[in-house]
């Protein structure tokens, strides 16, 4: 029955942002890859929107469900019968009055044919490819990477005539993907052959509390400082750099998307920096977890200077089917270089602690967890905090990681403003 009924909302609400595309007649930005999708929708939001009419989504909203509610404006009603009655009404008045100008929009993947349903109907202008890693998220129900990559592209087979792709340079199959389509490219990232570069990057302190990522915009003949606070890691870089290219595309400066970024408030979860109980830090990336992103948070948890231990409380991994084990105990040997105490909460996680305590992190320094007791980890690792350390907080949505990052936050009371899924429903799960 559930099954059903999900069938009717997704068919009224795909129909209804369909009779709202062709009303309006909107110019799209559409975002997929199998990470970093939605830091990245937001921070081209963030440079475009001092400039031009958009709508983007608040939250990651990048499923059938989510992409028309993104499109519409509406947030999701859940399980409240009355108020899809009340997002149906409102979606069809879309159809009259103003609308943006331009949607920037994520598109995910769960399963195969997902990307493709959506993309048939939606055919974006321009689209930004973040990438698809060895053992990406959700490849639970695909057959193997290449499969989830092929889903993720066929965003691109429905590109407009004329339209433009953004794909970051630094994934393995970036060549692959701009030698299968006709498309206008331009690449993004690190690498030294990219449209689109970062150099220089460092944390920024302030009285030795990081407090954002600075680097150099290159590319184009130009080289302009950035700032962004509130966050570390080489996928907020990444996401900056996507933004810039969208940016540069609508005839938007270097300078003003600079601006832009260094007013851009961090999405909830996706490696904020928060302050801690005694006068510690935490990295709160507890949006989701991947083995990609997992290593990336580590690095930048290993990347913090003169501060005092490097802490990491790690949740379990989802949906990563048979490569489940060997992802976690890949991010194990990656801790095991950084971290001075790790924490473990759900029992795939227990792989992450074997690989450390077999890569030479003592015993002594280990703690493991039930699924159900990330909030007590919080609290048995906050008896031990020291000033000055640094603790990085991650797992899958599942794990509900946020308990934790509140557990160990300096102001609790900050948590709905700064944390990720602080709404009633989730509160009820």
């Amino acid at each position: 029955m559930k099954s059903f009924i999900r069938v009717v909302l997704v068919y009224i609400l795909t129909w209804e942002a369909r009779l709202v595309l062709m009303r309006h007649k909107p110019r799209i930005i559409a975002i997929t890859g199998s990470v970093g999708k939605t830091t990245t929708k937001d921070a081209v939001a963030a440079v475009l929107a001092p400039h031009l009419s958009i709508r983007s989504s608040q939250k990651s909203f990048n499923s059938d469900i989510g992409v028309p509610l993104a499109i519409l404006g509406l947030e999701n009603p859940w399980s409240n019968p009355v108020a899809w009655v009340r997002t149906f009404v409102r979606g069809f008045m879309q159809l009259f009055g103003e609308f943006p100008a331009w949607l920037v929009l994520e598109v995910g993947a769960d399963r195969p044919g997902d990307i493709r349903r959506i993309a048939q109907w939606l055919k974006p202008e321009l689209v930004v490819y973040t990438g698809v890693p060895k053992i990406p998220a959700h490849i639970e129900y695909f057959a193997s990477a290449t499969d989830v990559f092929r889903e993720k592209r066929s965003l691109i087979e429905y590109l407009r005539p004329g339209g433009k792709v953004f794909v970051n340079a630094d994934d393995a199959r970036a060549d692959e993907l701009k030698n299968s389509f006709r498309a206008s490219f331009v690449s993004y990232g690190f690498a030294d052959d990219a449209d689109i570069r970062a150099s220089h990057e460092e944390i920024e302190f302030v009285e030795r509390t990081p407090i954002g990522i600075r680097f150099r915009l290159e590319g184009n003949g130009s080289s302009v400082p950035v700032l962004i606070h509130g966050t570390l890691g080489h996928p907020r870089i990444l996401a900056a750099l996507a933004a810039f290219g969208i940016a540069r595309e609508l005839g938007i400066d270097a300078v003003s998307a600079s601006s832009a970024l260094a007013a851009w408030t961090p999405t909830p979860g996706r490696m904020r920096l928060i302050a801690g109980a005694g006068e510690t830090t935490i990295i709160d990336d507890t949006y989701n977890s991947s083995p990609t992103a997992a290593l990336a948070a580590l690095d930048a948890l290993g990347s913090i200077k003169n501060r005092g231990r490097k802490i990491a409380l790690l949740g379990d991994m989802l949906e990563l089917g048979r490569a489940s084990t060997e992802a976690h105990r890949t991010v194990g040997e990656r801790a095991a270089k950084i971290v001075s105490l790790l924490a473990t909460c759900g029992f795939r996680a227990r792989a992450i602690a074997e690989s450390v305590l077999d890569n030479g992190l003592g015993e002594d320094k280990i703690r493991q967890y039930e699924q159900n007791e990330v909030a007590r980890a919080a609290a048995e690792i906050k008896r031990e905090l020291k000033k000055g350390d640094v603790i990085l907080i991650k797992g899958s949505q599942g794990m509900r990681m946020e308990f934790a990052v509140k557990e160990l936050m300096a102001h609790p009371e900050q948590a709905k403003e700064l944390l990720v899924r602080q709404d009633e429903e989730w509160g009820r799960r």
